[in-house]
């Protein structure tokens, strides 16, 4: 049937894998299509693969599913799944569709773009307050700025860039800083 459909690479009975993680890691690896599968031979397929160093997405929708997508570095659920699974699930699609997960994913890109802006605008902050204030002590000359004026100065360099920067765009990639243009 997995030919049929265009999936390369071998079709495994899940009744005949290895109980050992490790052994069931190297049947894993080498196969595209598993059929037959307990919900704990789910779990263990999550694990081995995690063994391994994999990053591990697990789909379902029913009650069987639950014990796989709990363990799963990334568990998504259908929306019309059971409960139990959409309760476990960090991504439950709505609609049922596969089709949304790239615009969850740019979307979280997006979000872990902005916070990253956002935290070096205020380390920049921070160092610069650090060195203003040794610089001060040891010129032993006072402090230049009073507490209105950081008020004033916080807002105008740090409030009101943060905003716009939280609500900027990404153009990258994983792994990869954004410019932000």
């Amino acid at each position: 049937m997995a030919a049929k459909l265009g999936l390369s690479g071998d079709t495994v009975d899940a009744r005949r894998l290895p109980a050992e993680r490790e052994e069931m890691a190297a049947a894993l690896d080498g196969a595209t299509v598993f059929g037959r599968v307990t919900p704990q031979q789910k779990r263990d397929m999550v694990g081995a693969l995690q063994s391994r160093g994999h990053t591990v997405a697990m789909t379902g929708d029913g009650v069987n599913d639950v014990l796989a997508l709990k363990d799963a570095d990334i568990g998504v659920a259908m929306g019309s799944g059971s409960e139990a699974t959409r309760a476990v699930a960090q991504i439950v699609l709505l609609n049922n569709s596969f089709a949304t997960l790239p615009s969850v994913v740019a979307e979280g890109r997006r979000v872990i773009g902005n916070i990253t802006r956002v935290a070096t605008l205020f380390l920049v902050k921070t160092v610069y307050s650090v060195l203003l204030a040794i610089l001060v002590v040891c010129s032993q000359v006072e402090y230049p700025f009073l507490p209105r004026h950081l008020t004033l100065l916080s807002t105008l360099t740090i409030g009101v860039p943060a905003f716009f920067l939280a609500l900027a765009p990404t153009r990258s990639g994983p792994g990869r800083t954004s410019s932000g243009a």
